[in-house]
């Protein structure tokens, strides 16, 4: 349950003949960790290359990219799911992709070729359009003020008409953008012109290379665009009818191509010479039987399956979670963080239970927790992603303790429930009605440190685990001991502090008599954990020394379940006496149409300040909670970095075998 699926290293060795029944039987399986075969690696087989990928690998790979074009161009993503019942035998087809595929995508290519080019040729009138569009007033053909010698032409906009002292032509329009006019001059003058011109802020603007009147011209194009338009939603009607009827056949076939790209790619990854083939790789051990008689019926029995011996290979096996059903979602925050190593205790169990109860700690509210258990369950069901649908669990997950703690706290909303708080009140003085004992503070944060203390305990356990599967001599111990030794002074301070001062919710012992130089048993004993404890960091390592004030910071860090929970829980108090009791309560007292507006927007800032509390309480819990985990457990035990074990195969959704 704490440490990972159990590995088997597996060789499998065979002529070449029986490659290809071997690939098929290893897919099938999905089991097959397979590790590269590298020609210069220190275990290179004498004589052996890395393999060529089967004959059909080229021509599935092509008919495979055409493939992702199509269903890319649809908006089709491989990672949805279609019902069990929808499934496509797989010789069915094989057959529907050599017969119809090629048909199908031959009129999709050309029926998105055709939309390409429509849409190239919009965009080209819309740019003549709006080339044309600071001539449309110009009353003549423009092509008229092209192909002359003797004169120059100048189009623009201009702040004002130019005070020209020279022979010339011109032509003014007002615009929404200015002044348009068109200047001819003299060509000997264009020079003068220009400077005129640049008094008045001009703007050059390029001459169309077109024919005719330009009002005309733009109602052409106009024209022309609608009825490109015309054609592309015929063009679109057509591609949405093949994306709705064929969109699971396209799923399948995708499905297919990949497992037949993957297949006959797969020798690149085994070592080979011209007759033989040789690949290694790992396998659960709980399936390494099946697999066995899965190869041996495959190929006749004429392949060599062997199990490696722990001394015959130096790789760390790949790491696979073994957690029960209600745990697998929190894995996704396991591998954010880092895969366990597969000598690792996996600590992915008690992350699943322990991230919701601090969730629900800090947002522990029956009203925002409903309404986050109503959004996990929408985004569970609109969410198509694997990893979408386990974070919306683990959401779900966290509003369930929300609403539980919401319970024992006694709180909706920031109102109280009909009953008195069962573990202790969070419930503030606020507002001019406001009254009672206020929180129970103390209470509070007693409990965060016993849950701090307990939690950091629990992961120098596991430290000392973890170093004693690990580590190997005389470190193996020292490193034990250490991990021992934090415990110690851990709780040694705690005995102190228990023989000196009397505090609730924690053990008393300064009742105890005195036994030498003032101290009671308890402040010897606790004196005691803390030197020998000391002493056993500094065997391992003496810089550890200057860690030890973190002993307490780390337990005060669990400080956060309470503030965060606290500042929520005024939040939600805040946004209720603002909405009701300075905007709704007053106009209630005196009912009028200006009164009615107001309780109103009274209303929108209960709902909107409440909307915004549960944003914030979401992150708060989810955020606090986890940096818990990260920081004050994980670095107590857990190093990660293990790598994700990664079967040969796939999961059929699309295709029936």
């Amino acid at each position: 349950m704490f440490t990972p699926e159990k590995m088997t290293r597996v060789l499998i060795a065979a002529t070449r003949s029986q490659m290809e029944p071997v690939i098929r039987e290893l897919y099938r399986q999905n089991v097959f960790h397979i590790e590269d075969f590298v020609e210069k690696d220190s275990r290179e087989y004498e004589g052996y290359r890395i393999g060529t990928p089967l004959p059909a690998a080229n021509e599935t790979s092509r008919e495979l990219i055409r493939l992702r074009g199509i269903t890319s161009s649809f908006g089709i993503r491989e990672d949805e799911e279609i019902p069990a019942d929808r499934k496509v035998d797989a010789a069915r087809l094989r057959q529907v992709i050599e017969r119809e595929l090629p048909l199908l995508e031959q009129e999709t290519e050309e029926l998105l070729g055709k939309k390409t080019r429509i849409d190239a040729q919009i965009r080209e009138y819309e740019q003549k359009i709006e080339a044309l569009r600071p001539f449309q007033d110009v009353p003549f053909d423009i092509s008229l003020l092209r192909g002359f010698h003797r004169f120059s032409v100048l189009c623009g906009y201009v702040a004002k008409v130019p005070d020209l002292k020279m022979p010339h032509e011109i032509f003014t329009a007002e615009t929404k953008k200015g002044k348009f006019i068109i200047l001819i001059v003299p060509q000997e003058m264009k020079a003068s012109a220009e400077q005129a011109l640049l008094d008045v802020q001009f703007q050059a603007v390029a001459l169309p290379d077109e024919e005719g009147v330009p009002s005309e011209r733009m109602g052409f194009y106009e024209g022309q665009i609608l009825t490109r338009k015309g054609e592309l939603e015929e063009i679109n009607r057509k591609l949405e009818e093949i994306r709705t009827k064929h969109h699971d056949l396209f799923l399948a076939c995708h499905e297919l191509l990949t497992a037949d790209v993957e297949m006959a790619e797969a020798p690149l990854r085994f070592a080979t010479t011209g007759r033989s083939f040789v690949v290694e790789g790992w396998v659960p051990t709980a399936h390494l039987e099946r697999l066995k008689e899965g190869i041996h019926y495959a190929t006749g029995g004429k392949v060599f399956v062997y199990e490696c011996k722990p001394d015959e290979f130096t790789e760390s096996p790949p790491t696979e979670y073994r957690n029960p059903g209600f745990a697998k979602p929190t894995e996704m925050l396991m591998d954010i963080y880092s895969r366990p190593k597969y000598t690792e205790l996996d600590p992915t169990l008690l992350v699943s239970i322990i991230f919701p109860i601090f969730f629900g700690i800090i947002l522990g509210d029956v009203g925002y927790g409903a309404v986050l258990l109503a959004l996990s369950l929408a985004l569970h069901r609109v969410l198509r992603s694997e990893d979408g649908r386990r974070l919306a669990i683990i959401l779900r997950n966290g509003s369930l303790s929300s609403i539980f703690f919401g319970v024992l706290f006694s709180e909706f909303f920031g109102f109280a429930l009909p009953w008195d708080p069962v573990l202790f009140s969070r419930h503030l003085n606020i507002g001019g009605h406001a009254g009672g004992h206020g929180p129970d503070v103390t209470g509070l944060m007693i409990m965060a440190i016993w849950i701090g203390v307990l939690q950091i305990t629990l992961g120098r356990v596991f430290g000392m685990v973890n170093h004693a599967r690990q580590d190997h001599g005389a470190h193996r111990v020292k490193a034990v001991l250490a991990n021992l030794g934090w415990i110690m002074v851990l709780w040694g301070i705690l005995f102190s502090i228990w023989s000196s001062f009397s505090m609730p919710l924690m053990p008393d012992f300064t009742g105890m008599p005195p036994v030498a130089a003032g101290m009671n048993a308890t402040m010897i004993g606790g004196l005691s954990m803390i030197v020998l404890g000391v002493l056993f960091i500094v065997m391992d390592s003496p810089l550890e020394v200057v860690e030890l004030p973190t002993i307490m910071s780390h337990v005060l860090s669990y400080a956060r379940l309470v503030g965060v929970g606290l500042s929520s829980v005024a939040i939600a108090m805040v946004v209720n006496f603002i909405a009701i009791g300075l905007i709704i309560e007053p106009q209630l007292e005196s009912p009028s149409a200006l009164g009615a507006v107001i309780i109103v927007i009274g209303g929108i800032v209960l709902v909107v300040g409440h909307i915004l509390n549960t944003v914030l309480g979401m992150l708060g819990g989810a955020l606090q909670s986890l940096r818990l985990q990260y920081v004050e457990f994980f670095t107590k035990f857990y190093k990660g970095g293990g790598r994700k074990y990664t079967p040969f195969g796939m999961r059929k959704k699309f295709v029936e075998d």
